[in-house]
């Protein structure tokens, strides 16, 4: 391992986004906050895809967790809902980037993991 964990990092990032994009819908609606067309009119899309992130960075947490990296594996969701947490609640309409952002770091966790 080197300085910076990327698995790690790219763990956190895809279930934090992940998070955000499967809740945001919920949130915006009880809090008036502005949807995209996804989360209006398609609102299954977004958490499904979101889900998926979150379950695929759960596996890598597992499998880490598995490798002997118990205490970094349960932080990646700790950190996760961190993340979760600041991208909705604080960028509100920047969350709604977590439907390219999530995919994206899911995609690059799985290249790495697998690489």
């Amino acid at each position: 391992m080197g300085l910076i964990d990327l698995g790690f990092v790219l763990a956190v990032i895809a279930f934090g986004s992940g998070l955000s994009l499967a809740s945001y819908r919920s949130v915006a609606a009880r809090l008036g906050w502005p949807m995209g067309a996804w989360q209006r009119d398609r609102p299954s899309l977004p958490v499904l895809a979101g889900a998926a992130c979150m379950l695929l960075a759960s596996a890598y947490a597992f499998a880490r967790g598995y490798g002997g990296y118990v205490l970094s594996a349960s932080l990646i969701p700790a950190f996760g809902a961190a993340w979760a947490a600041f991208w909705t609640g604080f960028l509100r309409v920047g969350a709604q980037s977590a439907l390219l952002l999530a995919p994206l770091m899911a995609l690059l966790l799985v290249v790495w993991w697998l690489g």
